[in-house]
């Protein structure tokens, strides 16, 4: 698939149209589909319907949107009017959305062109995309390996080359764990940055959306485009856009102050901290200061956010009881066994453990206990951040422990499968803008992805140095 800007360069060459592309892009899907089950629905219709715009837009001498043509998957928890939500969810299977998400309508009159949604984890719980109602999606990478989780089909549409971009959602690292897998880029912009409205609720205060692409330039652009108060959503932040394409013109990163959390290096091992300690010398090679940082209460990091986000779970599923737009048992023959029969045949086994802790943690006698003490927690862990950042500019860490592992390795575990977004969890209980950006394969040629954060709005700093990384890399996507 090309990029962005080939795609463009093309268009205005008039060497194809948007429509061809569109259907090149759909054709590629459907022959990859049956191996990698990156799409749960391909939109046919509204792509061809859309090329068709962008493509009259130019006979007529308009000008190309910064996403003109460009095919783009979205992960389907994001809310598609005419086309089928799922959430990769049975409660859902014929749940089609009467409204657009904003960050949809953005992408579109922008001139994206939506192929299909993508494949994910149930209601994007899940580390690994075998959570799926659907079926697992598989790395494009290796075949017999996840992709990461929950945004699995994102990444993997993106690394087998039906699209250049997409859109996920990241909670507690569902962007960067499959980026990193799949040998991606993918980010997760701050908390706010980014309208929420038409993102199926899992945890509210956590949920975030954001872009995978094959190079950090095209997740810019795509975030340029969705990015931005919305007043539809009371979490999006009236912060100003910069503009993030015009911050990659800077590639000097001399002088840049970057930290080494202290507390994720002593956790990786093997080929992965071999990459990411080849990726600190790039950076000092580059001209950055590096420094090693303390983020001391990391190690919380995971009960704290394991026991906020599924309390969140616990309220957003509420609605999912078999009245109004999911699926009903038929076994039923009380409200109350309707209300009971319906969320056990419809839900699956991750969705129900995650309901459950959520409203033990919430119940009468254990929300002083857990729930408030994992929000103080939350507030310790920003705290480090905002500590770390008045000292550096940016930090680098792992994305992961591991690079991808086997399907159906961690299903029977959650708790190691929890473990797995030790690296993750951080920086979205913080809220900061984080990226995974490819830094290389291990000996099995599996990708590994380096993680870079900075403080709240930060993105363009972040893109900065993410692309001057790339470029000293030489970098390229999976194919």
């Amino acid at each position: 698939m090309r990029t962005i800007s080939q795609i463009q360069v093309g268009l205005r060459a008039r060497e194809f149209s948007a429509v061809e592309i569109a259907r090149e892009a759909l054709a590629h899907a459907e022959r990859q589909n049956p191996s990698t089950n990156a799409f749960l629905s391909l939109s046919h219709e509204r792509a061809i319907a859309a090329a068709e715009h962008v493509d009259a837009q130019l006979s007529a001498g308009g000008e190309l949107g910064l996403l003109g043509g460009v095919p783009v998957a979205v992960k389907d928890v994001i809310s598609t009017k005419g086309l089928k939500t799922t959430c990769g969810s049975r409660m859902l299977e014929n749940y089609i959305p009467p409204y657009d998400a904003t960050a949809i309508e953005r992408l579109e009159a922008a001139g994206g062109v939506i192929i299909g949604k993508a494949n994910c984890d149930e209601f994007a719980m899940g580390s690994s995309n075998e959570n799926s109602a659907y079926g697992p999606v598989r790395n494009p990478v290796d075949l017999e390996r996840v992709p990461g989780g929950s945004s699995g089909g994102s990444a993997a549409a993106v690394a087998q080359g039906s699209v250049p971009v997409s859109l996920g959602s990241d909670t507690g690292g569902s962007i960067r764990q499959p980026a990193s897998f799949c040998g991606v880029v993918g980010v997760t912009p701050t908390y706010g940055r980014v309208s929420r409205y038409g993102l199926v609720a899992f945890a509210s205060s956590l949920d975030h959306i954001g872009p995978f692409a094959t190079n950090v330039s095209d997740a810019a652009a795509l975030l340029q485009v969705i990015a931005g108060r919305d007043q539809m959503d009371a979490t999006s932040a009236p912060v100003q856009v910069p503009d993030y394409l015009a911050a990659l013109q800077n590639t000097d990163v001399r002088g840049m102050k970057v930290g080494v959390p202290v507390e994720y290096m002593r956790q990786a091992t093997g080929d992965t901290a071999a990459r990411i300690q080849e990726s600190i010398q790039a950076l000092r090679d580059l001209g950055c200061e590096v420094r090693d940082i303390s983020l001391p209460n990391t190690e919380y990091a995971i009960a704290a956010y394991y026991i906020i986000c599924t309390a969140e779970a616990s309220a957003n599923l509420a609605r999912y009881d078999g009245v109004r737009y999911t699926a009903r048992s038929k076994q039923s023959g009380t409200l109350h066994e309707m209300y009971a029969n319906t969320r056990g045949e419809f839900f699956g086994p991750e969705v129900k453990r995650r309901i459950m802790l959520g409203t033990y943690v919430l119940s009468h006698g254990y929300y002083d206990a857990y729930y408030k003490k994992a929000q103080q927690v939350r507030a310790l862990i920003t705290r480090d951040f905002s500590n770390a950042f008045a000292e550096v500019d940016a930090i680098v860490a792992p994305v992961s422990p591991f690079p991808a592992f086997k399907i159906g390795e961690k299903v029977d575990d959650p708790v190691a499968m929890y473990l797995s977004d030790i690296y993750t969890i951080t920086g979205s209980l913080a809220g900061i803008p984080c990226m995974s950006v490819p830094c290389g394969n291990t000996s099995e040629g599996l990708p590994v992805g380096l993680q870079i954060l900075c403080g709240h709005f930060e993105e363009s700093r972040m893109f900065q140095l993410a692309n001057a990384f790339e470029k000293h890399r030489g970098n390229s996507a999976v194919q």
